[in-house]
C-alpha cells in the first residue's frame, strides 16, 4: 500500500517523491561522509552530489 494516492494533508509531511535504492560504498567512505556532514545528513548529501554529477555529465554529453 503506497502513499501516492492516499495522502491526506492532516496526516503530516507529504510524500517526498523519492525512490529507495541500495548503494554499496567502498569501506570507509560512509564514515568520511559522516565526518563532513553528520550521520543524519548522509543520504541527503549523496542525493545532492549524485544530482549534480548527473547534470554535469548530461551537459558534457550535450556538447559532444
Amino acid at each position: 500500500m503506497g502513499f501516492a494516492g492516499s495522502y491526506d494533508e492532516s496526516m503530516g509531511r507529504p510524500p517526498l517523491n523519492l525512490r529507495s535504492t541500495n548503494v554499496r560504498l567502498p569501506e570507509g567512505l560512509g564514515e568520511r561522509i559522516d565526518k563532513l556532514v553528520g550521520t543524519k545528513r548522509r543520504a541527503g548529501f549523496i542525493r545532492e552530489v549524485l544530482e549534480r554529477e548527473v547534470e554535469r555529465m548530461e551537459k558534457e554529453q550535450g556538447k559532444a
